[in-house]
């Protein structure tokens, strides 16, 4: 079966891990990320061709994994990255995938997170745990699915929401230091599993990287590693300090201090 064939891959991948490596010792291969990302917003390949509709995604897909590893853009970058996204926004409210195209719901929430992420004034002016697997530790789309490295921060980025919800109406039970899920073996899948040893993450070993799921495999990886925020925050950080990513908000993906930002920002503008 497909399950079958993607477990031995995996295990696979797990064997050489052990074979090679007596200590244990998780890498998060951040130079290689991070050129893989910043060659993206300047050139793509003609693979990303057929996602000619889907463009504020893939500006906020690299924007996003560079917050998450905490590298700085540049501002001519960034005010390019603004001027872009200017032409995508329709005189009738809303962004199309691209210039000219029609305002559509996806690509209009790409596009605000990441002018959001930017956070400068230019960016701001613009727009007036039953899914995790056992033997894999990543997690699938729904049952009878195969892990996919994406799912990292579709499935885990909801545990949090359920844990405040939970929290709120007192369940005792709750753990105050530790997600619902197997935060470890997330890490591992992702750090062994999703890596390309040219830069950049994948759904599982043997497919190819992309920005989508760069993006959403740290994602997912810097859920695994921060629980709560401020007295509450803990961290679980599988492998070398390093691997530590910068913590992103559940709901909004992106950094909290951005989320609270972007919110004063909207706060203090007069009702239309």
């Amino acid at each position: 079966s497909s399950q079958t064939k993607v477990e031995e891959i995996v295990q696979e991948v797990f064997d050489a891990y052990k074979t090679n490596h007596h200590a244990s010792q998780f890498v998060l291969q951040r130079e290689k990320h991070f050129h893989y990302l910043k060659r993206g917003l300047r050139q793509l390949t003609e693979a990303y061709e057929c996602l000619d509709a889907s463009r504020p995604w893939l500006c906020y897909w690299i924007l996003h994994s560079l917050e998450l590893l905490e590298e700085p853009v540049p501002e001519s970058v960034a005010s390019d990255v603004c001027q872009f996204l200017s032409r995508c926004q329709s005189p009738q409210g809303g962004f199309g995938g691209g210039p000219g195209q029609h305002p559509h719901l996806a690509p209009t929430y790409a596009a605000v997170n990441a002018l959001c992420i930017i956070g400068t004034e230019e960016a701001f002016g613009r727009w007036v745990t039953g899914r995790q697997m056992r033997f894999e530790g990543g997690f699938q789309g729904r049952c009878n699915k195969l892990v996919d490295g994406c799912y990292s921060f579709w499935q885990a980025g909801l545990l949090p929401l359920l844990h405040r919800a939970l929290h709120t109406r007192g369940d005792a039970a709750l753990s105050m230091t530790h997600w619902m899920f197997d935060q470890a073996a997330l890490q591992e899948y992702i750090l062994l599993c999703c890596q390309c040893p040219a830069g950049g993450l994948l759904d599982k070993p043997g497919k190819s990287r992309d920005f989508y799921h760069t993006c959403y495999c740290l994602s997912g990886l810097a859920i695994a590693q921060h629980f709560g925020s401020g007295e509450l925050h803990h961290e679980l950080l599988l492998g070398v300090p390093e691997n530590r990513l910068q913590a992103t908000h559940p709901v909004y993906n992106m950094a909290p201090e951005k989320v609270l930002r972007a919110a004063m920002h909207f706060v203090q503008q007069p009702l239309p």
